[in-house]
């Protein structure tokens, strides 16, 4: 068996056509694209607007098991379906999120699927793409500084500055910055105050951006961002300070979606990009709406395992959006599998079919979580050279006994070659009528419930714990009008419970609930739970030490 290629090198030898080609499968007209360079652009919002009285796609969900160490390949799974769907005849296109610096250049890496199944140009969409992070980051920015500002000038809203709660934002992990003091040095600087960044993919700006159904709508949720609070603990909101208009301007180019193409030149948008395990894990409303007007079958992913971003795609997203997904795709390898079933990293590539099945219980609590929600569901088990017949063959007979079907797909190494039958059986499932799609919980029940029908229906959680101080400000929201919100809960990825070390499907844990925080613009609260944070530190030894510029002027190290 050869050498296989890096990702990045699979990716710079694609034969990648001119962006108005791509366009042109889709019906865009070349003067309805913003070209940036000749390989991706942006949608014109007249263009989008013109697509209104069409009819949807259907719409299909690509997500996973519990991420581990060995690996699952959600993103390039997602890819290799869109192609395989286009290879057996089908009009179809993937909608992703736009990859963080953060991670990038941290552990996690890029965010652009991997081996024969990517979109391209990789490069680029993990690095700066179209400017959308840096607009979004500029933004958040601008509401920070007005903040400041304002108090300095007089503070005519009466802004108490100890419950300022708008804090800053950078792309990239820098622990140092979780928690700051500004405006030191005198009266000159401003009023001391204790702050602190989060990373851009966490910012509620992110969040509005991806939730936005067009400028109209992003400039009302802007305007709806509370700030912080006054000494009488009423709320001071971003159009208060006169923020809105503003940051409006800033993000006017970055709410147009992406279009970028995979490596067998099928059209993708890969637009927006909140994080999983903090905000809502989604690619953009307005990219997954344009998508289905144009296409018969969009496969877009929520981010980590299904208790995180398929919960959130459903609860947040299809309820907000009046979305209604077709089936659901739930991604596996034989090596996680047995990650969660015991097995060490370093033991990953012997056969070991008892772990397997152990580890399959974490498979079979996604496979029924994401039935509860009334979506059909199929597996796809992510190929690895390591795998046996026999531990595919356990993964296929534990998934039939769930009443569904594990196919074994091999698009890393093949491309759409290697996942024809899953993209098959998907079309098949997503034009069967199957799905009756409902969120878990209703609108009207209250904040707290929400937080407990989610630890208790999709982690399994015994109690959900929080101190008085939590529980009272969820009802503090509920007086102001805030208590139809759904909930995001910041979760590790890692696990069901909030301990990441705790793999397979435990059961009967409790979920402490540590801080809430309100994303009224956005339109969610968010439940912070365990030691989640929402500015991530690099690594020991950070990905960044490993990237560089070749002696042809290539980026190395990205994958």
């Amino acid at each position: 068996m050869g050498e296989f290629k890096s990702d990045i090198e699979i990716a710079r030898a694609a034969r990648k056509k001119p962006i108005q080609e791509i366009g042109a499968k889709l019906g865009i007209p070349v003067e309805q694209l913003v070209p940036y360079g000749h390989d991706k652009a942006k949608v014109s919002a007249e263009f989008i607007r013109s697509l209104e009285g069409r009819p949807n796609g259907r719409l299909i969900l690509v997500t996973a098991i519990n991420p581990t160490p060995a690996g699952e390949g959600k993103t390039t799974t997602t890819v290799g379906l869109v192609d395989g769907l286009n290879r057996i005849g089908k009009k179809a296109m993937v909608c992703i999120r736009e990859p963080s610096l953060g991670p990038c250049f941290g552990v996690k890496g890029g965010a652009a699927g991997g081996g024969h199944a990517q979109v391209v140009p990789m490069e680029d969409i993990n690095l700066h793409f179209t400017g959308d992070f840096h607009a979004i980051t500029s933004a958040h920015n601008l509401l920070s500084a007005l903040i400041d500002n304002h108090i300095y000038w007089g503070n005519e809203q009466g802004i108490d500055v100890r419950r300022v709660s708008w804090r800053r934002v950078m792309d990239m992990n820098d622990r140092a910055l979780r928690d700051i003091v500004c405006s030191l040095g005198g009266p000159s600087n401003g009023f001391p105050r204790e702050s602190g960044f989060d990373i851009t993919v966490a910012s509620e700006v992110m969040a509005i951006l991806c939730l936005a159904a067009d400028l109209a709508d992003l400039e009302r949720r802007l305007g709806d961002i509370i700030i912080g609070y006054r000494r009488d603990k009423s709320p001071v909101f971003a159009r208060d300070l006169k923020a809105d208009g503003a940051m409006t301007v800033l993000l006017k180019d970055a709410m147009q979606p992406n279009l970028v193409q995979t490596l067998e030149n099928n059209p993708a948008f890969v637009h927006g990009g909140p994080f999983a395990n903090i905000a809502h894990g989604c690619n953009s409303v307005i990219a997954t709406r344009t998508a289905l007007k144009l296409a018969d079958y969009v496969v877009t992913e929520a981010g980590f395992g299904a208790d995180l971003g398929a919960e959130k795609f459903f609860d947040i997203k299809c309820r907000k959006a009046g979305l209604d997904p077709a089936a659901a795709v739930i991604v596996a390898t034989v090596r996680a599998l047995k990650m969660n079933g015991g097995v060490k990293k370093d033991d990953l590539g012997i056969e070991n079919v008892e772990a397997l099945t152990r580890g399959c219980a974490n498979l079979g609590r996604h496979v029924a979580n994401v039935r509860r929600f009334g979506v059909p569901v199929l597996v796809a088990i992510n190929h690895f050279t390591s795998d046996t017949e026999a531990e595919v063959a356990a993964v296929k007979d534990y998934v039939s006994r769930l009443g569904t079907d594990a196919v074994l797909c091999r698009h890393w190494a093949d491309g759409s070659a290697g996942i024809e039958e899953l993209a098959q059986r998907v079309a098949e499932l997503a034009d069967s009528g199957q799905a009756a799609f409902k969120p878990l919980y209703p609108d009207a029940m209250p904040l707290m419930e929400k937080i407990e029908t989610v630890a208790s229906k999709i982690y399994h959680a015994a109690e959900v714990t929080a101190d008085k101080a939590v529980r009272d400000q969820l009802a503090q929201w509920e007086a102001q009008g805030y208590g139809h919100l759904p909930v995001c809960m910041a979760k590790t990825q890692y696990s069901f419970s909030t301990d990441p070390t705790l793999r397979g499907a435990p059961e009967g844990h409790a979920v402490h609930v540590r801080e809430v925080r309100l994303s009224a613009g956005a339109g969610f609260v968010v439940a912070i739970t365990g030691e989640i944070m929402t500015m991530p530190g690099l690594p020991r030894s950070p990905a960044a030490e490993r990237i560089a510029l070749n002696a042809q002027g290539f980026v190395e190290g990205l994958f």
